[in-house]
């Protein structure tokens, strides 16, 4: 009999041995001297993260788990006292039910899978899930047979100025989101408004009118509301872009809830605000070729922001042995190591002039989707991943942390 196996297109990030845990990035690497990609993570810089949202957020906080799945992260995420994950398909549903017995579980992706939906609801006590469509209200009653639900309506909002746009693909119209409130409250123990600016948003007044356009709905659609979701989109810091502090954004937050209707609860969902500055990645140079350094990790890996959406990230020059690096930079353009030419990420990568075959350069703000992107293209899918004690490469503005970041 043909058996049907279910197979994880990415390897297993690899952790060196336990004795190797804690070190800096510059030790690690003097000890390794890694050919493969290195996650170097620093749970105490998300710990600290959360921490600081938690006590600043008038609610309660989901950590979007999308953002980065690593078991280290998320134990760091819940020791700050994050207690509710947003999750967006059975796999995250499993992995965070398997590492946090009580928590609570929210599956926030507006179309879903009935197996999905069955295996939540059924194996993992989840009963807080969202839906954008008549369709997906239809589906997720039939496979729960009701009960304690939690519906969440998604909003949708006009296309805003944040650096990834997420208004064309969910989000029910206004007119539309308001019947939908109305034809989910009958079967609804907690019912919900949410929406999403978009992510990496650097404008707190997005809130403020995001919460103006919830009311208006909710008021629309006569029917009481318990809970309104304000989505993720919180930015961090990268060169050449610092955001407005964390308490910028609370206050655009309260000013928008106040139009609200008495007792509404609030929900947030940051991941990148959280997780952005614990982990950094070193990739050794394979070949240079004038000013291309060709690279042992890419867009197909941990750096795909680096391409396309032309993201510019913290880095610096890791030499191991000693050996004097000079004092002059230049301008470099980095190529992954797949046989896409579009493998590329321009930067500019600023580094010393000498930089050669068998360098390591480590970059920064990597917490945030640099894991949760990989892809197995090529083969080139293996990576290690150990724990470091120093601070992170570029301080994330408006949140708290344990110590100063270094130079970049």
């Amino acid at each position: 009999m043909t058996q049907i196996r279910l197979r994880g297109a990415v390897a297993p990030l690899r952790r060196p041995g336990a004795t190797q845990r804690r070190a800096t990035v510059d030790a690690m690497v003097a000890a390794l001297r890694p050919e493969e990609p290195l996650h170097c993570l620093r749970p105490q810089a998300v710990t600290d993260a959360a921490r600081a949202f938690v006590a600043a957020f008038p609610g309660d906080v989901l950590y979007a788990v999308k953002c980065n799945a690593e078991p280290a992260m998320l134990r760091a995420v819940a020791a700050g006292g994050v207690a509710h994950f947003d999750c967006a398909s059975d796999a995250e549903v499993r992995l965070v039910r398997s590492m946090f017995p009580g928590a609570a579980i929210h599956f926030m992706h507006p179309v879903k899978s009935r197996a999905a939906i069955r295996a939540a609801w059924a194996q993992h006590g989840v009963s807080d899930f969202v839906l954008d469509a008549d369709a997906e209200l239809t589906k997720i009653l039939q496979e729960t047979g009701g009960g304690d639900l939690g519906l969440v309506v998604r909003l949708a909002l006009p296309k805003g100025s944040a650096a990834y746009d997420l208004s064309g693909k969910f989000g029910a119209a206004p007119a539309e989101a308001a019947a939908l409130l109305r034809a989910a409250r009958p079967h609804a123990a907690r019912l919900g408004l949410s929406f999403h600016v978009g992510s990496q948003c650097m404008d707190p007044a997005a809130w403020t009118r995001a919460l103006a356009l919830a009311a208006e709905v909710i008021a629309a659609a006569g029917v009481a509301v318990d809970i309104v979701d304000v989505g993720g989109g919180f930015p961090v810091a990268y060169p050449g872009s610092t955001p407005p502090p964390l308490a910028a954004f609370m206050a655009a937050i309260r000013d928008g809830a106040a139009l609200l209707p008495p007792g509404v609860r609030l929900w947030a969902e940051p991941g990148r605000a959280l997780v952005a500055g614990g982990a950094s990645v070193v990739v050794q140079v394979q070949q240079r070729r004038g000013d291309a350094l060709y690279v042992n990790d890419g867009v197909y890996g941990a750096l795909s922001d680096a391409g396309a959406p032309g993201f510019r990230f913290p880095h610096r020059l890791v030499r191991a042995g000693g050996d004097p690096v000079a004092a002059v930079a230049r301008d470099f353009t980095l190529f992954g190591p797949t046989c896409d030419s579009a493998d590329v990420m321009k930067g500019p990568w600023t580094l010393p002039a000498d930089v050669r075959e068998g360098d390591w350069i480590e970059v920064g703000q990597l917490g945030a989707y640099g894991t949760a992107l990989r892809t197995a293209f090529n083969g080139f899918d293996r990576a290690h991943v150990a724990e470091v004690s120093d601070a992170p490469m570029l301080a994330t503005a408006g949140y708290d942390t344990a110590a100063p970041a270094r130079a970049a």
